[in-house]
């Protein structure tokens, strides 16, 4: 039986082509059947009276539905009336208790985002002081919200951001007093345990203006050189335990300061392009760490200070060549440009090449051969790897370049290492060769069989089963195995070897 909605076959192949198809609820042409299309202006036709019933109706059971409605209606009264709705929700968020799952997550997103874009959209235009207030007082919810929320989505994090983002546009346009909001943004900075503050200082800085900066710089040095009190060593709490012993809370609240200061001192410094005064927030050693210096040298070269950019990338300690961190590579390649070093600059772009096996350091550094000449290049490279200790790595380089021949004959060439077990890189290879290299697909296919199959892996039986049907398709289009087994005869060791796995072999019957 259909559904009474669906279109019998007459009807989909007799219907005329200008009218509404109700299965896309999309219009295409029949006047009276656009009437009933949702858009404002059919539903304006219905009548205020009408509407009203409407809107009762579907809001009955719905929270948030009604807290819309409420909105618009103070905001029909007054912006305060719309303000002291905020208010009111902003308290009762703040107040509530009941621990928020992934599964009722989503109701306290549209509750937030509903209480953001009011301040926003309904009192900014207003009044610019009250929306200011208003977010900031939102922003406030971030620590209860936090505490009763699983938010291992983002989502409820990416709220707050947005949040923040107003802010900065609010206060520029409010131009508060320089000190007091350089108050606001250091209390702020020292509440901001779930990241809900991070680049507030640099989203603050055109509201804070020179004053506001050097004013929030003072307040934060001066903070730095405050201490902790240190309560009588009775009342000393534990909150953690390691090798270096056990870490007490206040000595956890002096490190969270030490850290929030340097934090804050690297961003004002920014926000006045005082270049020093960045590194200055880094003690020697720290400054050679090689994503340190890369944030050093990034700023000395935007300053015009190549040399010394180079210098702190030369002194960097990089330990293992094979983990370089890519913004120290990139900015080193900059900084080498920059200072007309080109030759160089090139030869540490091969280098890079081959120690990552990146696409985009072997395409920038063939762009900048002379004709010809990258023709060898690019073979010297398919060379290298072909040879690289990890043939995953290697393979996926292949179907990024894209090299499908290559591919397949590395994977043919060395296919006693395929790990079945990588299954993010193989699936895309299986299906990238399948066509053009069908014994090269297989012998993928085959590794995530067997790895399957031999470690009873039975979440991932599904799949195999799967496979197996793809190796049988793909056995038509291979005229010679040559070394590797058939299909017919691989398929017999696997019921040999694993014929009590019913499980599995259901799946290939199904």
């Amino acid at each position: 039986m259909r559904e009474i909605d669906e279109p019998s076959e007459s009807e989909r192949r007799f219907r005329c082509p200008r009218t509404v198809d109700r299965l896309g609820e999309k219009e295409t042409g029949d006047p009276m059947a656009s009437k009933t299309t949702l858009n404002a202006k059919n539903l304006e036709a219905l009548g205020a009276e009408r509407l009203a019933q409407l809107l009762i109706e579907v809001s009955t059971g719905n929270a948030a539905a009604k807290r819309k409605l409420r909105l618009a209606l103070a905001g029909a009264q007054s912006p305060r009336e719309v303000a002291w709705e905020i208010t009111k929700r902003l308290t009762s968020i703040a107040r509530a208790r009941s621990f928020i799952t992934w599964k009722n997550r989503k109701a306290l997103v549209t509750d937030l985002e509903t209480q953001r874009r009011a301040i926003v959209e309904q009192i900014a235009p207003a009044d610019l002081d009250e929306a200011l207030a208003l977010m900031w007082r939102f922003m406030a919810l971030a620590r209860p919200v936090f505490e009763r929320c699983d938010d291992s989505s983002g989502t409820v994090i990416g709220i707050f951001h947005q949040a923040c983002a107003d802010l900065g546009r609010l206060a520029a346009k409010v131009r508060p007093d320089p000190k007091a909001l350089a108050d606001a943004v250091l209390d702020a900075l020292q509440d901001n345990g779930y990241g809900q503050y991070d680049g507030l200082i640099g989203i603050m800085a055109p509201a804070l203006g020179a004053e506001g900066l050097a004013t929030l710089k003072s307040m934060a040095e001066e903070l730095g050189r405050s201490s902790v009190p240190v309560p009588p060593k009775d009342q000393w709490r534990a909150v953690g335990w390691g090798t270096g012993g056990t870490t007490y809370e206040h000595e956890m609240r002096a490190r969270g300061r030490t850290s929030t200061v340097a934090m804050a001192l690297r961003n004002i410094a920014d926000a006045q392009g005082d270049v020093d005064g960045f590194i200055a927030q880094y003690d020697p050693k720290t400054r050679k760490v090689p994503q340190i210096a890369a944030e050093i040298a990034q700023r000395l070269l935007a300053a015009g200070r190549a040399g010394e950019a180079l210098g702190f990338l030369e002194r960097a300690e990089l330990g293992d060549g094979l983990r370089v961190p890519l913004a120290w590579q990139d900015i080193r390649l900059q900084t080498l440009e920059v200072l007309g070093r080109g030759e160089e600059a090139q030869a540490f772009r091969w280098d890079c090449f081959e120690r990552t096996l990146s696409d985009s350091y072997l395409r920038a550094y063939l762009k900048r051969l002379p004709d010809f000449d990258d023709i060898e290049a690019e073979e010297r490279a398919m060379a290298q790897v072909m040879a690289y200790p990890s043939l995953l790595h290697a393979l996926q380089f292949f179907l990024d370049w894209p090299a499908l021949d290559r591919a397949a004959e590395i994977l043919l060439a060395r296919h006693d290492e395929i790990d079945g077990d990588h299954y993010e890189y193989l699936a895309p290879a299986g299906e990238a060769l399948s066509e053009r290299h069908p014994l090269a697909a297989t012998l993928v296919l085959r590794a995530m069989i067997d790895f399957t199959l031999t470690r009873s892996r039975a979440k991932r039986y599904r799949y195999a089963a799967e496979h197996v049907v793809s190796c049988a398709r793909l056995a038509r289009d291979i005229p010679d195995f040559g070394a590797f087994e058939t299909h017919d005869a691989y398929v017999a060791r696997l019921k040999e070897e694993h014929g009590r796995k019913f499980g599995f072999w259901s799946l290939t019957a199904a």
